[in-house]
């Protein structure tokens, strides 16, 4: 019975609605969430910006206030910058960062210049000590500090980073953890998304990956184009093979060059001949016959603008047609999706159906 209950509960959580924010035509603010809509504010807000599990906004007044789905908040009634990923927000007064994190507020630095809010982790500058800082998981973490002028990290993933310390000795942050790679000469060219990180390894000349914590070899010789999602890579080898890489497993997707693809969170998208593939979780799918001019991908959500001018997505494996309506915008929230039509009216599609405001 406990085990029953467990299983509904954890089914329920990852099926609950996200919230998906938009502006009616009175201008009034709205979200929908749980099958059904609501009025967040009556008063044309500034702007606003959202992740997976809450959305910020700025009121007519010019306050920050953050809603998470249960409650607004009220973050600063100062004119703030701010960024917010699925998860994070985080905002500057003048020198200070601060963040929210789940309802907690609290300050990273009183110091700060440039930062970056990433899906699990806000990396920012602290010019006190002239350090580079990680914030993840409730913890401050420095990286590296320096004497001359500080710098924000080669590249800086979901959950993880590449940078070059004060010595130039390349490392890589990952879950809290720092793991060296060599002292290098130029630029390298990392690629990275979720607990994974791709490069051309110049010791080596090997096409390389690091994958939660391992440094492996993927390749014997160096790919010209790579790019990362969520626990795995997808490349195009010396021949124009385009390849999956996931827990030491190469998959084929294609033996032609593609003529482009995309990797965004759970989802690969590519078009061969005339025609649009997805492949997720171990499956290659066949999305339409056509090559959209439109799209958008984000978790395991694939949008995109059909032969007659409105929107369609791949989710949940199939190919469902979301209106018909030309000149129709789209975005993607959670494993929902927000349809605007041309008369300000929208259509949200969440867990096989669909909604109209």
């Amino acid at each position: 019975m406990k085990m029953t209950f467990v299983f509904i509960f954890l089914t329920f959580c990852l099926n609950a609605q996200k919230v998906i924010p938009f502006e009616d035509f009175n201008n009034y603010f709205r979200t929908f969430q749980d099958g059904d809509f609501r009025v967040l504010e009556f008063q044309r807000i500034q702007e606003y910006k959202a992740g997976d599990e809450f959305t910020a906004y700025i009121d007519n007044r010019g306050n920050l206030r953050v809603f998470d789905g249960k409650k607004i908040t009220d973050v600063t009634n100062l004119n703030v910058k701010y960024q917010v990923s699925d998860h994070l927000l985080a905002w500057s007064v003048g020198p200070t960062v601060n963040l929210w994190d789940h309802g907690i507020q609290k300050t990273l630095t009183f110091n700060g210049r440039n930062y970056q809010v990433k899906d699990s982790m806000v990396v920012f500058e602290d010019l006190r000590y002239n350090s580079l800082n990680v914030y993840s998981k409730g913890e401050i973490k420095s990286l590296y500090t320096v004497v001359d002028e500080l710098y924000m990290p080669e590249f800086i993933g979901e959950n993880i980073i590449a940078f070059k310390d004060n010595g130039d000795f390349y490392k890589i942050y990952w879950d809290g953890n720092v793991y060296d790679l060599g002292v290098w000469n130029g630029n390298i060219q990392f690629q990275g998304g979720t607990d994974i990180l791709t490069f051309n390894d110049p010791t080596t000349r090997t096409f390389a990956v690091f994958d939660k914590g391992e440094i492996l070899d993927v390749e014997s010789f160096y790919m010209n184009k790579y790019k990362a999602g969520r626990g795995f890579i997808v490349y195009e080898d010396l021949n124009g093979n385009l390849f999956h890489y996931q827990n030491g497993i190469k998959t084929q997707l294609s033996n032609f060059t593609p003529d482009n693809w995309k990797v965004k969170d759970d989802l690969v998208i590519w078009e061969e001949n005339s025609f649009t593939y997805a492949y997720t979780n171990g499956e290659k799918f066949t999305v339409c016959n056509f090559q959209p001019e439109e799209m958008l991908l984000k978790n395991n959500v694939f949008v995109f603008r059909n032969v007659l001018g409105g929107v369609s997505a791949f989710i949940d494996n199939k190919v469902v047609e979301i209106t018909s309506q030309a000149d129709s915008s789209f975005e993607i929230y959670g494993n929902s999706i927000l349809v605007k039509l041309f008369n300000r009216s929208f259509i949200v599609y969440s867990n096989g159906v669909k909604y109209k405001s």
